[in-house]
């Protein structure tokens, strides 16, 4: 439960997002003349500090997508000033230029905003911008020819709402941004699916002004919010395990009452693992703890300290009541064996399945863990305190022969 609860949460701002702007639209009466230019001047200011943090934040795709919002608003704003045909040719190329911007976005690898792809991205998208300016004043010049007039003007592309080849587009870079964000469901990827769908709702609606522009505006808060989670998850969560970072517990430590107890978690003999079975085998081993610590009872909350070693935290429990769980995380720890993944083990779990209920070519290890946990009192009086006692325990335990729990007195 508390899994499905993480791997949705990212999903919440954007639907959040969608909700509110959709009330707003259908419910909220119309701006006064006096703030009339918010309208207009809202998705501007909401794209363009999208575009501005996917820069800070190093974000290749958000930042492609922002920018290509940015230009869509900015020409379909430009274009109602030259008569019918320039808006709804402009309208037409940007439905679809912009989902098939994003679907190659989402193709190539992330490369980041800040690399030398990026300004090509940026050449790319006015290249496009001239090739939308161009054909959106056909009949105006002998340059531009009445060809595009009629080519406009053909069932697939005809617009608003959004054309068929639009909506084949949006639907392909749709099912990317998918692909892109299951299963880690990282914020940056369901943002780029969220706001997509934001400026799909945006496209259907573009002969309200409104709509048009109070979606445009949703489609860049969603992006900055996406960032700043993300921003949020790589500064609290740790990466490999998935459990709360460092930086959550010293913010946890500042908040707890008068009532915990923490204990200190540590590999026995994790440098043998590296150095025999390879870096890879550590990380597994250290997700199998963190797996094993995440399900810890009693109402305890873990988190990677680092390295190998893991924090325990048991708010509003004595040390005597967080004991027994400490001690049934070890046990389950010790009796769970790794299995490592020999050179010729089938890539299909069906196959690994018959190939385990006969003789398996993989090895299997087995891990224990040595915890040490300590609790406030006279002598402890700071959470700081009781977590270097929580330490002092846990070279106890390994002093003492590992796999083990010990205490420390308060």
């Amino acid at each position: 439960m508390r899994d499905s609860i993480r791997t949705l949460r990212p999903m919440w701002a954007p639907a959040l997002i969608l909700a509110g702007t959709t009330l707003a639209v259908w419910l909220g009466p119309g701006l006064p003349a006096s703030l009339s230019g918010l309208r207009t001047a809202a998705p501007y200011a909401m794209l363009a500090a999208g575009f501005a943090v996917a820069w800070w934040f190093n974000r290749g795709r958000a930042f492609v997508f922002l920018a290509a919002l940015l230009a869509a608003y900015g020409g379909t704003q430009y274009a109602l000033g030259f008569g019918d045909f320039a808006a709804q040719a402009t309208y037409t190329l940007i439905s679809v230029l912009v989902p098939f911007n994003l679907l190659l976005a989402l193709v190539l690898a992330e490369r980041g905003a800040r690399h030398a792809g990026a300004a090509q991205w940026l050449l790319f998208l006015v290249a496009q911008a001239m090739l939308v300016f161009w054909i959106a004043a056909a009949g105006r010049s002998w340059l531009s020819g009445t060809v595009w007039q009629d080519l406009l003007g053909h069932w697939a592309l005809r617009s608003p709402p959004t054309p068929l080849v639009g909506r084949i587009a949006f639907a392909a870079a749709f099912v990317a941004s998918v692909w892109r964000s299951w299963p880690l469901q990282r914020p940056p990827d369901v943002g780029v699916a969220g706001a997509l769908g934001a400026f799909f709702i945006a496209s259907e609606f573009a002969g309200s002004p409104g709509a048009y522009g109070a979606f445009m505006t949703a489609s860049g808060a969603i992006l900055i919010v996406a960032l700043l989670q993300e921003s949020h998850r790589l500064a609290f969560r740790d990466e490999l395990t998935g459990l709360p970072g460092r930086r959550a517990l010293e913010e946890r430590l500042h908040a707890l009452g008068d009532s915990y107890a923490i204990a200190m978690v540590d590999v026995d003999h994790f440098k043998q693992f590296n150095d025999t079975h390879g870096h890879d085998t550590g990380d597994q081993v250290l997700r199998l703890v963190a797996a094993r610590l995440a399900e810890v009872g009693g109402g305890g909350t873990a988190f990677r300290y680092g390295g190998e070693e893991f924090t325990v935290l048991f708010a509003g429990r004595t040390l005597g009541e967080a004991a027994p769980h400490l001690e049934a995380i070890r046990a389950s720890i010790e009796h769970y064996r790794i299995a490592l993944r020999g050179e010729d083990r089938p890539k299909k779990p069906e196959e690994g399945s018959k190939r385990r209920a006969g003789q398996s070519a993989d090895k299997a290890l087995s891990v224990t863990v040595s915890i040490g946990a300590a609790q406030p009192g006279k002598r402890l009086k700071t959470p700081a305190q009781v977590l270097k006692a929580a330490d002092e325990a846990l070279y106890r335990a390994k002093k003492a022969g590992r796999n083990r729990v010990a205490v420390l007195g308060a």
